[in-house]
């Protein structure tokens, strides 16, 4: 049962947080639909806020973490739901450890595979086990990029993930190569996720609006047998130096690791530049770079 909330003058929205609170029922039905998330799974949101979501959520599955960084909201959220409904991790989202966070959550790393071709995406019987995360949230924008960033370590771990982002994130996240809002995040996120922009939210969706509108998308983690073999580091710098400087060419942007011989050994022009590459020729750059590191 949750908890009665003795009174309390209304919380003021921090900017320094970059708060924006989702009020419209019907987004928050849509949120969870696409979610659906079922009983006995491991729910973990990201800024529960005034627990639009989250409460919505507890109806579904019993019982929710969270991690919050706002104290007077953390205190809220304490005296509105029972520990039976809500676990709370009183901290900041970036600067936990998420290794640490997904161990103490869930068994062991699973490995979530994609439904089999043609079949209807009913999430098929893996996704609903209770053996990895499912990591939700309306994200602020002011610090989605890098969390997105800091949850790649613990993919393993991972069911799928739905979050809230600005539109032109979730854009640049689901880009294609040639496109003008492909870049470093496109090929990072496109590399350990399958990802699909689910439907935009207007901005009167919130309370305070904010200036640009929303998008809802879902991340879910590449079973770790599908992805290439990689360095992840070298992986990291081949695609931070080649968009470093968007107009440059590979040859130039990539002059501090290869040469052009090397770089066109890998069956990639080297005067292209780096929006125009996919995923896997960031993968046969990469690996040129660590063939090139052994021989040094």
């Amino acid at each position: 049962m949750t908890a009665v909330e003795p009174h309390r003058a209304p919380h003021r929205a921090r900017r320094r947080f970059g708060q924006n609170f989702l009020h419209d029922a019907g987004v928050v039905a849509r949120i969870v639909d696409a979610i659906d998330p079922r009983p006995g799974q491991v729910i973990v949101e990201i800024g529960p806020g005034q627990a639009a979501l989250t409460s919505a959520l507890i109806e579904r599955v019993g019982h929710v973490r969270a991690i919050e960084i706002d104290r007077d909201l953390a205190a809220r959220l304490r005296e509105r739901f029972s520990a039976e409904k809500l676990t709370l991790i009183e901290a900041d989202a970036l600067k936990i450890d998420w290794n640490d966070v997904a161990a103490s959550m869930c068994s062991p790393p699973v490995a979530t595979r994609p439904p089999p071709a043609g079949a209807r995406d009913d999430l098929g019987a893996a996704r609903h086990s209770s053996l990895a995360l499912r990591i939700v949230g309306n994200l602020p924008y002011n610090i989605s990029t890098p969390l997105l960033f800091a949850l790649l370590p613990v993919a393993e771990r991972v069911i799928d993930q739905h979050f809230m982002l600005q539109k032109e994130v979730v854009d640049s996240m689901v880009a294609a190569p040639g496109s003008k809002t492909y870049g470093r995040l496109s090929v990072m996120m496109q590399f350990r996720y399958r990802l699909t922009k689910l439907f935009d939210v207007p901005r009167g969706a919130f309370k305070p609006a904010p200036q640009v509108t929303s998008s809802v998308v879902r991340m879910r983690p590449r079973a770790v047998s599908e992805l290439p073999e990689v360095d992840a580091e070298a992986f990291a710098r081949v695609v931070a130096a080649a968009f470093g400087q968007r107009r440059k060419t590979l040859r130039n942007a990539l002059s501090e690791f290869l040469d052009a011989d090397q770089i066109a050994a890998s069956n990639v022009d080297p005067q292209a530049r780096a929006e125009t590459l996919s995923v896997e020729s960031f993968v046969g750059l990469s690996r040129r770079l660590r063939a090139v590191a052994k021989t040094i």
